[in-house]
């Protein structure tokens, strides 16, 4: 009799359905942490193209600092110290200026995390740090997006090989539409990592951004179900 996921051992579901559930689980926190960075870069709650076009093309109508003050820091400062600190930046960022009034708000509202000792965040304790962040906000940088592209292809290239291994063990999905969801995340995967360079070079390209990651989460949805289903639904009905 062929190996399918209804008639594997008791030890092999489980294995497969442990992984199956901490995937899961991992891929609703990283919508979460998408949500809190992309989704507030216009300061409103919730992903939006806006938000996306923000991320990778930049709002280039204001600088980096106004933008991060206007969206994903807005809730970290009062409307009073934002405004001052916006006023600062589009007055020339001055040093006698930030000596006199924005130094002041920076280490009260932004030092606590953006200081030496903070890891991956800049050090708002100097002038000199601050400044790179006073010029007109061109998005993520190409040193960003590579480095987080090629974290994503070698990440999420191997959470669907395993995911597709799995599915592939169904018994009760037609070889073609098996096929087809098993090829899909990985097509999805590069367009959702060259929209993002696309994004950086054109703002009109954001829609393919959103476009790559549904079709990644469809893709996902439909392999999980189906094989858990198989797992632990379908044996009951096959034993009547």
């Amino acid at each position: 009799m062929p190996i399918n996921l209804s008639n594997v051992s008791l030890p092999v579901k489980l294995l497969f359905s442990g992984y199956l559930m901490i995937i899961a689980i991992g891929y609703g926190m990283a919508t979460i942490q998408i949500l809190v960075t992309h989704g507030m870069a216009d300061g409103k709650f919730g992903l939006s193209i806006q938000d996306i076009v923000y991320s990778y093309y930049g709002n280039r109508s204001g600088s980096h600092l106004e933008s991060k003050l206007n969206g994903s820091m807005k809730a970290n400062a009062p409307e009073q110290d934002r405004f001052a600190l916006i006023q600062w930046v589009r007055s020339g960022a001055g040093e006698r200026d930030y000596l006199d009034h924005a130094k002041a708000i920076f280490d009260t509202r932004c030092v606590p995390c953006h200081n030496a000792d903070a890891g991956g965040l800049p050090d708002f304790s100097r002038l000199d740090n601050i400044n790179k962040y006073t010029h007109p906000d061109s998005g993520a940088t190409l040193a960003s997006l590579a480095r987080v592209s090629h974290i994503h292809l070698f990440g999420i290239v191997f959470i669907f090989m395993f995911v597709g291994g799995i599915f592939s063990l169904t018994s009760g999905v037609p070889l073609a539409i098996k096929c087809t969801s098993i090829v899909t995340p990985f097509v999805f995967l590069l367009l959702d990592i060259a929209s993002w360079w696309l994004t950086k070079l054109n703002p009109h390209f954001a829609w393919l951004v959103i476009l790559g990651g549904a079709g990644l989460a469809m893709a996902f949805v439909f392999m999980w179900v189906v094989s858990m289903y198989e797992m632990w639904v379908l044996p009951r009905y096959l034993r009547r």
